[in-house]
């Protein structure tokens, strides 16, 4: 059940998405999630077109109530803990982000101040390293997180070493889309919605 709601919920956070896309954020291998979305599209869950695949309405259904079978069986109020404590790790990043996006909250960064760059880079490896030990506790306290911190640990790498798309940009496995993707599965583990998270201010 594990690799198929992998599968389903990549497919649900990412839209449209090769199986290579599929297979990262799984944790899994190519020839296993192909597997997968070969069955999934047999039995009417998704649909395949141009080399990327997307949920169908009974995909949907599927995928919820697999999570809903998934939620009965964790400890909610171990989650509901770690959860707020993901909060401050939450608005650090989107500050962060903020600032790699905008110089002093208003100008456009366009990247050629490298001294500028290279602070923040650095405060992303600070936060990851503060963060990593309440992902360990998330995942342990829910397995299916178990691919995000080798995904974390990848696209930080990878700013790291100077591929600095691999902070904030879509599409990508960046280090915000994995964020952003972890939050929203957080948020439905908690069993609550974007919704709930924007009126209380926590969106990302």
């Amino acid at each position: 059940m594990t690799i198929e709601l992998r599968a389903l919920r990549a497919l649900r956070l990412k839209g449209r998405a090769t199986v290579g896309d599929v297979a990262s954020a799984a944790g899994a291998e190519d020839s296993e999630v192909e597997a997968v979305l070969v069955a999934l599209g047999a039995a009417g869950h998704s649909a395949e077109g141009a080399g990327r695949h997307k949920l169908t309405a009974s995909g949907r259904t599927r995928l919820d109530e697999l999570l809903a079978a998934e939620r009965a069986n964790l400890d909610q109020g171990a989650l509901a803990g770690a959860y707020r404590e993901f909060g401050p790790h939450n608005a650090a990043f989107k500050q962060l982000v903020t600032d790699w996006q905008l110089k002093d909250g208003t100008v456009p960064n366009d990247h050629t101040d490298i001294e500028y760059d290279a602070k923040i880079v650095q405060r992303l490896a600070e936060l990851h390293e503060a963060f990593l030990p309440l992902l360990d506790r998330l995942v342990a306290l829910a397995p299916r997180l178990t691919p995000y911190p080798a995904r974390f640990t990848s696209a930080l790498a990878r700013v790291r070493a100077g591929e600095h798309i691999w902070l904030a940009r879509p599409m990508i496995d960046s280090y915000h889309t994995v964020w952003f993707e972890l939050h929203e599965d957080l948020i439905g583990l908690a069993g609550l919605t974007r919704a709930d998270e924007a009126a209380a201010g926590r969106a990302e």
